[in-house]
């Protein structure tokens, strides 16, 4: 397996400190007013995207039952993308992180396929 790339983002949350503030290009797969999904700024995999809401929600633990029509629509996009992806791949895999696991405090998550990368 390769080193991990140098990241020299230090805080902890870099949606929406770099990535919807536009400070980093972004490969976009999905944008909508709620959710936008795009390729990983440091892939560990061969195909590697994160779906994310646009407004700041800590984690899967912390949404609230005001939060359901963006958690509808993080859902059905995940969907989506998984189902493209598995489709030209044949495989995927969707993962969220919490606690100790969550790098970055925002909600978001991984669509992958292919053995890690780093």
């Amino acid at each position: 397996m390769a080193e991990a790339p140098p990241n020299p983002y230090k805080g902890n949350d870099f949606y929406c400190d770099v990535a919807l503030k536009g400070e980093v290009e972004l490969v976009k797969e999905y944008e909508s007013d709620s959710v936008l999904a795009f390729r990983h700024t440091r892939k560990r995999y061969p195909v590697h995207i994160i779906v994310i809401p646009k407004r700041h929600i800590s984690s899967l633990l912390t949404l609230t039952k005001d939060e359901d029509p963006i958690l509808l629509e993080l859902v059905e996009t995940i969907k989506t993308i998984a189902a493209k992806v598995t489709k030209e791949n044949g495989a995927a895999r969707v993962l969220t992180n919490l606690g100790e696991y969550q790098d970055s405090k925002h909600l978001h998550f991984h669509i992958t396929y292919g053995d890690q990368i780093w």
